[in-house]
């Protein structure tokens, strides 16, 4: 996908800062976008707080593991990124009262976002600029805007629905939904973004429900607390898929049925991939070819994640898991890999 820099756009409409011209968000060519913009933004609504209402990190501050593990459980879920060589956790129980860290990772300015209504964590290139929580929702998803530009990034989406931005994507990369044991082991030298926010707030405290056990708003069988663009009952709503999207269309993966394949070949379109389970992180790589993939053998798992040298004719394609209501209703038309 080709890369572009958007130069900073400023109005006085926007509550930010003076920031210099040379600054600038990356953007690319978004995923599959299967709605007009208009639509989407036609249909975002007040999800309860007003703009940065729930605020940003933007300062964070780090644990060490030993300091870390006397505040989660084993259990506990955490966002992880492993990026140049560092490996950072955000904890779930901290990112649920803000859901964006804008942080800096080995050099390289990213946000660092989750959306606790619809179960989904990914990663943004950020540039020079931030971004906040606009206290809208389209879908019961986060929708993000950066100070920059104040255009509307719902967070699944990648893709502003409204601004001087409007149908740009966000530069995405890869982060791991998966729990601190998990996270601990396959980085042990991790850091992990402290409670020291600068914010009062009960950390030890989760106001949409528990991951341990899964109860509340987060059980499979519970209900939605906002109208989507689309329904479908094939699975829970609250049940989690991996998903992936390229420009051709949307693939949702049976967690559950890759965990007992092991890995499996896909064609959407005349996109051809292979989906790995990393059972030490209980998730999935993806990677797309011109054609028909056949699994390679050995393919080992280190902190970079799977090694082998059939996949570096290979293209890593970034995925996530996400809720199932929430996913379909972004991507009706999704093909669905479950072994049926």
């Amino acid at each position: 996908m080709a890369r572009r820099t958007v130069p900073f756009l400023m109005s006085t409409l926007f509550a930010v800062p003076a920031l210099g011209a040379e600054q600038a968000l990356p953007t690319t060519e978004p995923p599959v976008v299967p709605l007009p913009l208009e639509q989407y933004d036609n249909d975002k609504l007040s999800g309860g707080p007003s703009k940065d209402g729930i605020p940003s990190i933007d300062d964070p501050r780090f644990w060490s593991v030993d300091r870390a593990d006397a505040f989660l459980e084993d259990e506990d879920r955490v966002i992880g990124v492993y990026r140049n060589g560092k490996a950072r956790a955000y904890p779930q129980r901290i990112l649920v009262w803000h859901e964006i860290v804008n942080d800096t990772i080995a050099g390289d300015p990213v946000a660092v976002t989750y959306c606790p209504l619809t179960g989904t964590a990914l990663g943004f290139e950020r540039g020079e600029t931030e971004l906040g929580v606009s206290g809208r929702l389209v879908n019961s998803n986060l929708i993000m805007y950066d100070r920059a530009t104040d255009s509307f990034w719902p967070q699944i989406l990648g893709t502003a629905i409204n601004g001087p931005l409007a149908g740009e994507g966000l530069e995405e990369f890869r982060v791991f939904w998966t729990t601190w044991e998990n996270w601990r082991d396959r980085h042990p030298d991790t850091e992990v973004l402290s409670s020291d926010t600068g914010f009062v707030r009960n950390y030890r405290h989760d106001p949409y429900g528990d991951y341990t056990p899964v109860s509340g708003y987060y059980a499979e069988d519970s209900g939605t607390i906002f109208p989507v663009q689309h329904e479908d009952d094939r699975y829970p709503n609250k049940r989690e898929v991996f998903g992936f999207r390229s420009s051709n269309g949307a693939v949702a993966v049976d967690l559950d049925h890759l965990a007992e394949e092991g890995s499996l070949t896909v064609e959407n379109g005349d996109n051809h991939y292979l989906v790995l389970h990393d059972a030490g992180l209980d998730t999935a790589w993806v990677y797309r070819g011109d054609d028909p993939i056949d699994v390679p053998e050995g393919i080992e798992f280190n902190a970079a994640g799977p090694s082998h040298a059939a996949l570096d004719s290979l293209e890593a394609v970034n995925g996530f898991e996400a809720m199932w209501f929430a996913w379909v209703a972004f991507y009706p038309d999704t093909q669905v890999i479950d072994g049926s």
